[in-house]
């Protein structure tokens, strides 16, 4: 094809810690051309203002070049699959969830092969690769960008999975000496380890950044209970000196450390931001979208409303006091945690509202006053099902819910909702129910020891940590939704506590991954921020079920959303990149992908040429990995 250009890298240069240098200008603000953020804005609203590629011409546009992230002869590290799933996933490809930057015409991306790289915007090209030592890993979502101030250079922020950030000069790739030790400040502090010589804690999404501030989250475990605090902290972004740290979980004399029986905060981890810090840079507030206590199927041992988990938290930004909080759920036994926050700007009554958007993976919408923390549509204690046969479990008997918008998905499951639509899926599907021991389940119903309550939706959402995009002139929030519930039945371990009995299950047919529930299972979905209202919803993805054309499929990932009024998504494991008309929801352009694509796309522009790129390959929702490309798309 015209203009398509093929990279791959060499052996030789696999050995390389970083190669060549960018000429880009150092210390250049990014511009409108920009992608200088994990969601373009600090926000998080991936809304872009450039106007080249419109709902008219969108459906013309052509592969431009291909990026393989893989290097030649090396294979993707198996150790993190399970040994019994190696057979099918063991594909020699690693997957990806990343969304890369683009800063002055440099695009800056974390690779699934321990390297980050930097290419040229324009054509793929390679300008430097940094390779990680020990085989480590940077987060799988990307990386941040600082712009440098004073007259330092830019930089590139990332942690790992072994629990170090790591700052890299944006020019050259090579580790800034000035910062922590050699480049390196090791995230596992005495006072987030909880009095562990061993415990999990890395980072799996990019930091935030403010000002000369770094603003990190935290990978930690799911289970056990005890681990590492799921503390956020800010680090100088010259020297990697700790500024603040703020405890998701209070400590002694803290407000709501009383929201915890006696005892229980003790060395309990989980209670982290595992996606995005958003900011609001005008105001100086950064918003902590805080998730799940480990562990999350089970308090019999933390009684009380738990915060600050499944909470939003805003806190000054250069200090990391406390401002205010809101909580989307009260002590959380499902695994809702808080994956997806937005800074909205909405007209309402000729004036600006500074609001967010928060939404747990039921996908039940908070829209709220960002300054004050307020919900700008009434927000009621709802009672939900406290039955549960686990001994010494206390489900919090009332769940807020806001009047509007209305929950995105469906959160309870009847016996009647199983799968017929063939002969042959309804058995399938019927095994699955006698397999897994399933029950029909309510919204907020516990889990219990003698059956698996079917809750919807499950561990992927609803939604997830892909999110949403905003379109200010049009206000609508655009989100892709899942509906795919996780059948989940509790055990007794050995220490006394209570597990997972059959490890994590979803209601599908595991081999062809199609849903056991009556569709639909995969939407588009934009709601209207001023009525609180849903302004449509489209089925997203190739139904896996021809008597069902309009069922949708599970996606990963989120959308974007431009000036132009069109909105691109991949997310869908049938291997597709899609343009919408954002006010519409008409299907305006789809391609085929080498593989799914699983993170966020991202636009920006080479000169006068607009383009749009997306790291495709697979490796989500039941399938393996079997790309490693990152994909750039522009106009003929």
């Amino acid at each position: 094809m015209k203009g398509l250009f093929a990279i791959r890298r060499s052996s030789a240069l696999a050995s390389l810690v970083s190669i060549a240098a960018i000429s880009a200008p150092g210390g250049a603000a990014p511009s409108a051309n920009d992608w200088a953020s994990y969601a373009l804005d600090p926000g998080g609203a991936r809304h872009s203002p450039l106007k080249e590629i419109t709902p008219q011409n969108v459906g013309t546009l052509r592969k431009a070049w291909t990026y393989h992230m893989r290097p030649a002869g090396q294979t993707a590290d198996v150790s993190m699959i399970p040994p019994e799933a190696r057979g099918r996933f063991a594909t020699g490809f690693s997957a990806s969830e990343a969304t890369p930057l683009v800063v002055n015409g440099v695009m800056y991306l974390s690779t699934p092969y321990n390297r980050v790289v930097a290419l040229d915007a324009a054509t793929g090209q390679e300008k430097w690769v940094h390779v990680l030592e020990n085989r480590d890993q940077a987060p799988t979502r990307g990386v941040a960008y600082w712009p440098g101030s004073k007259g330092t250079k830019p930089r590139i922020f990332f942690g790992t999975r072994s629990g170090k950030l790591i700052a890299l000069d944006a020019a050259t790739g090579k580790p800034i000496a000035e910062f922590g030790e050699a480049g390196t400040v090791n995230l596992k502090t005495p006072e987030v380890m909880n009095g562990l010589k061993v415990a999990p804690l890395g980072m799996s999404s990019p930091p935030a950044i403010y000002k000369d501030l770094v603003i990190t989250g935290s990978r930690v475990q799911e289970m056990p209970v005890k681990g590492a605090a799921g503390d956020v902290r800010a680090w100088d972004a010259r020297t990697g000196k700790l500024v603040w740290t703020f405890h998701t979980i209070p400590r002694d004399g803290e407000p709501g450390a009383d929201t915890w029986e006696p005892g229980s905060r003790e060395g309990r981890s989980g209670t982290n931001v595992w996606t995005f810090v958003q900011v609001d840079e005008k105001r100086g507030i950064a918003y902590l979208p805080i998730g799940a206590p480990t562990f999350d199927r089970w308090g019999g041992d933390r009684k009380g409303t738990n915060l600050y988990s499944n909470s939003v938290v805003a806190v000054d930004a250069a200090t990391g006091k406390y401002l205010w909080h809101f909580q989307t759920i009260h002590h959380d036994i499902w695994d809702v945690d808080l994956p997806t926050l937005t800074l909205i700007d909405i007209q309402k009554g000729g004036r600006t509202v500074p609001a967010l958007v928060a939404m747990n993976k039921m996908a039940i919408m908070f829209i709220l006053d960002r300054v004050t923390g307020k919900p700008l549509f009434d927000v009621k204690e709802v009672p939900v099902p406290t039955d549960t046969d686990i001994p010494g479990e206390q489900p919090w008997p009332t769940q807020p819910m806001p009047v509007a918008p209305p929950p995105l998905t469906r959160l309870s499951y009847e016996a009647t909702d199983l799968l017929d639509a063939t002969p042959e899926l309804k058995a399938k599907c019927e095994k699955v129910v006698r397999d897994l021991n399933i029950t029909p389940s309510k919204m907020f119903q516990p889990l219990r020891a003698d059956s698996a309550v079917n809750f919807f939706p499950g561990s992927l959402g609803g939604s997830d940590w892909g999110g949403g995009t905003f379109d200010p002139k049009l206000g609508l929030y655009i989100i892709n939704i899942n509906e795919l519930a996780s059948p989940q039945q509790l055990a007794k371990q050995p220490d006394g506590t209570w597990g997972m009995k059959a490890g994590y299950a979803y209601f599908a047919d595991m081999e062809s991954g199609i849903p056991c529930h009556k569709p639909p299972w995969g939407e588009l979905v934009a709601v209207d921020v001023v009525k609180g209202t849903v302004a449509w919803r489209r089925p997203l993805g190739t139904s896996p079920v021809p008597e069902l054309p309009d069922a949708g499929i599970t996606s990963a990932g989120g959308p974007i959303s431009t000036a132009t009024g069109v909105t691109f998504i991949g997310g869908t494991k049938d291997s597709r990149m899609r343009a919408f008309d954002t006010k519409t929801g008409k299907l305006l352009w789809e391609t085929q992908l080498p593989a799914s694509s699983y993170g966020v796309p991202m636009t920006y522009g080479v000169g006068k040429r607009q383009m749009v790129a997306v790291v495709a390959t697979g490796g989500f929702a039941f399938t393996p990995a079997t790309s490693d490309e990152v994909v750039a798309y522009s106009l003929p």
